[in-house]
């Protein structure tokens, strides 16, 4: 691991949060010891009623379990959490057990904030993450975190207006973005459109499903990493803009939308199909009009597959804890297959275990398409995007617009490789 403070003390300059230097200090209750019970704290982003209730359930059957280590859970919300992480870090505040991300975690580990799990990951459960997945939490040759869940992007599509333009409803493991096309072809007519894509933040849609056209973007890790934008990552920002410009299958106004703001055009039945996070299923069951007969598609699928580049919910260790090895056990506990599907079913995302999606679909069967979606937890891929120290400042500043210009048609798809990559390099100079 790097010395500390690295690059997490870069951003500080932003957000101007410490007076406290950077030092490296105890990591809450280090416990009893011979006394009584060790204590771990456990800090915790659900936010969500069913998901934190099922993180509670799990805590206390550990705790009833396991009364010589005892978890506490520090609940903790996702906004402004990367911020307040630098400060318990730096601090000497921060808890055993940190509850996170894959793309926000890579700065920490390489501060050397996070414990290297290699050796406390048992094989049973390296075996049992499907190696894409388990990439994205390497960081450096160390595993820095246990991945837990994840969202994948989904065609979701109106069953009654499929049929009524005589479309037979795809039914194969996956379904290529050419049959997208053609079904979106064929229920386009008059003021119905064939797709509602909500597209008003398009990198990570774009990064994720780049895989599948044999587009990476970057080479490399860290300060060194280069960006490559070829036909790999052009194909589907290119697709999308046919589709919407050429084919005008695609409903102009959720291109500026978010998923959730495009649902309901899907609802009103405005659209035929809709791409959304595969977690909108459960929004859709819970809010679409009784009468909407609604049906997942298969995973998509490109030239080079149906992979999508995994960024996992995670949980890690603080390397100052005093309790690695206790704390370790415990996220081995979370992420057995029965609980790991509680907690994937609750936040109605994809377990980043093969069993767990197993279980999780033997437990729904096919109900609002979870066996469709859950297929696709074995196409995740690794995602070097992850590993780059400046990505996060490219996709906010340069990306985004970038993909926006282009997606209103105030660029072509030359000018948008061309400023992806000229504002790459003015970042990385």
């Amino acid at each position: 691991m790097k010395t500390r403070g690295v690059s997490i003390a870069a951003c500080l300059t932003v957000t101007s949060l410490l007076a406290t230097a950077c030092s490296g200090g105890g990591s809450g209750d280090g416990g009893e010891g011979d006394d009584g019970p060790v204590s771990l704290t456990f800090q915790s982003l659900s936010d969500q009623p069913a998901a934190i209730e099922a993180t509670e359930s799990i805590v206390a059957q550990w705790n009833e379990e396991n009364p010589d280590v005892q978890v506490e859970i520090v609940p903790a919300g996702w906004d402004g959490i990367y911020d307040k992480l630098i400060t318990q870090f730096n601090g000497g505040s921060a808890p055993d057990i940190i509850h996170y991300e894959a793309a926000s975690i890579v700065p920490f580990a390489r501060d050397g904030y996070l414990a290297d799990l290699s050796e406390h990951m048992s094989e049973e459960r390296r075996a049992d993450i499907p190696e894409g997945i388990l990439e994205s939490v390497t960081v450096d040759g160390q595993v820095v975190a246990y991945p837990t869940e994840l969202q994948s992007y989904m065609a979701f599509a109106n069953r009654a207006m499929l049929e009524e333009a005589g479309v037979e409803i795809p039914t194969g493991e996956t379904m290529t973005w050419e049959e997208l096309r053609e079904i979106a072809q064929a229920t386009t007519s008059g003021d119905v459109y064939g797709l509602a894509w909500g597209l008003a933040s398009p990198t990570a849609t774009f990064m994720a499903m780049a895989p599948q056209f044999g587009g990476s973007y970057f080479e490399g890790t860290g300060a060194d990493a280069s960006l490559t934008v070829g036909e790999g990552e052009m194909a589907l920002p290119e697709l999308v803009h046919t589709m919407a410009y050429e084919d005008q299958t695609i409903l102009p106004v959720t291109l500026t939308q978010s998923g959730g703001e495009a649902l309901a055009s899907f609802y009103a039945g405005d659209v035929a199909m809709t791409v959304q996070g595969s977690y909108q299923a459960a929004n859709i069951a819970a809010d679409a009009p009784e009468d909407l007969d609604w049906v997942v598609l298969p995973p998509l699928e490109g030239p080079e597959g149906a992979g999508q580049a995994a960024n996992p919910q995670t949980l890690s260790v603080n390397i100052d804890s005093e309790h690695v090895e206790e704390s370790a056990r415990f996220i081995e506990f979370v992420t057995q297959p029965e609980n790991l599907a509680a907690l994937n079913e609750a936040d109605a995302l994809i377990p980043a275990t093969t069993s767990a999606q197993e279980l999780m679909a033997e437990n729904l069967g096919d109900e609002n398409g979870w066996s469709t979606i859950l297929s696709s937890g074995q196409h995740f891929t690794s995602a070097p995007y992850l590993f780059v120290d400046q990505y996060a400042q490219w996709k906010d500043t340069v990306a985004t617009p970038a993909y926006q210009r282009f997606l209103a048609q105030e660029t072509d798809a030359e000018q948008l490789a061309t400023q992806l990559q000229e504002g790459w390099d003015e970042i990385t100079m």
